[in-house]
């Protein structure tokens, strides 16, 4: 089997950069009406610099408001747009979810997208794959595209003033990413590029966890100063670009499944992406059995940013034996990631590690209040 890597055409990321947008998008050669399919608050914040700097570059644009949730029809409503307004690129801006849609009517329509995250809450912005869910927020499926974007542009001041909990959600998201991974090249599976890691990826991934280890906190601390610092700066960019770039190159496993079962238990629909990926990765490491001393770093780690350990911290206090079924079920089913492992997953395994995770979670708090 090949090895296979994958990455956006350009990354930009820094104080401001918004400003640099439409020259961006120029330098690619990519002219024309751009439409831009943007969540309210990213709209609120970004389009008085919008209205200055794509003419100034000789761009024009539209803009479509982004309902909040990336599904079918959404995507429909917005390639229905991209076709009436005549775009030649799509700008996606806002989070995760706008993003994936944004990514969805690019491919449908075979034209250039750039992605401009308004958060740090997740890896989706550099991915060539959007993931869909139902209406009422249920996971549906991925769509995988043939390229990543063509542009990511990660403007920090932007995310410096973004709610605190969307950063904490997005390393808990790159959490997963060192050990999602190294499951994966363990087990010579498939990355989600469609071939065997290099060691890019998996060198990629490692850095993204110990990143994260390094200035988790400090970056918490900025942001709820709403300052930018260095350590601000380059955990936006291991949310971003490291976790991006090392869960596609590098391999998905259990903790993204879990993350798609917890979808089937309404009371966690209120809980980020990133915060159910984090508990999904506890779930993995107690799957996999590994050594206390990295199940407890792990664990240390989402205590210090503020990331759940334990089922109650999901909605799901007094879990029953049927959700608990239901979740590993929908994480096990044909396709999943769980499967990455470089040994068989099963329904009863998987929910003896949900609960397994849970009580190390309890009594990890216990030893640490």
């Amino acid at each position: 089997m090949l090895k296979v890597f994958c990455a956006p055409a350009r990354y930009v990321q820094g104080r401001d950069a918004t400003m640099a947008l439409a020259s961006e998008l120029s330098r690619l050669g990519i002219a024309g009406k751009a439409l831009i399919i943007a969540s309210p608050t990213a709209r609120k914040a970004l389009e008085p610099v919008w209205r200055e700097t794509f003419p100034a570059a000789g761009l024009d644009y539209a803009i479509l408001d982004f309902g909040g949730e990336c599904s079918f029809a959404e995507i429909s409503r917005g390639s229905e747009e991209a076709r009436r307004v005549s775009a030649s690129s799509i700008v996606g801006a806002g989070g995760g979810k706008a993003l994936d849609a944004a990514r969805a009517v690019a491919a449908e329509l075979e034209l250039p997208v750039a992605c401009c995250p308004t958060t740090a809450s997740s890896d989706a912005p550099c991915s060539a794959l959007s993931v869909v869910y139902t209406e009422d927020g249920v996971f549906e499926k991925c769509l995988f595209y043939r390229r990543n974007p063509d542009l990511v542009l990660v403007d920090s001041t932007v995310i410096a003033r973004a709610p605190v909990r969307l950063l904490i959600s997005g390393m808990g998201d790159a959490l997963a990413t060192f050990f999602e991974a190294d499951a994966t090249i363990r087990a010579h599976r498939k990355n989600v590029a469609g071939g065997l890691s290099t060691i890019a990826a998996a060198a990629i991934a490692e850095l993204c966890y110990k990143t994260l280890l390094n200035d988790g906190m400090g970056a918490v601390a900025a942001a709820r100063a709403g300052s930018i610092t260095p350590a601000l700066e380059r955990i936006i960019e291991a949310n971003t670009l490291l976790s991006g770039l090392g869960f596609e190159s590098g391999g998905l496993a259990v903790a993204h499944s879990v993350h798609n079962g917890l979808t089937a238990a309404p009371e966690t629909h209120d809980r980020l992406h990133g915060e159910k990926v984090a508990f999904g990765t506890l779930v993995q490491l107690a799957l996999e059995g590994r050594p206390r001393s990295t199940v407890d770093e792990a664990m240390g780690f989402c205590l210090s940013v503020g990331l759940p350990v334990t089922l109650a911290e999901l909605g799901l206090e007094n879990l029953s034996r049927e959700t608990a079924r239901a979740i590993a079920e929908r994480a096990v089913a044909v396709g999943e990631s769980a499967h990455n492992e470089p040994f068989e997953v099963t329904a009863a395994t998987l929910m003896d590690a949900i609960y397994a995770a849970d009580s190390m979670g309890a009594a990890f708090k216990a030893r640490a209040s």
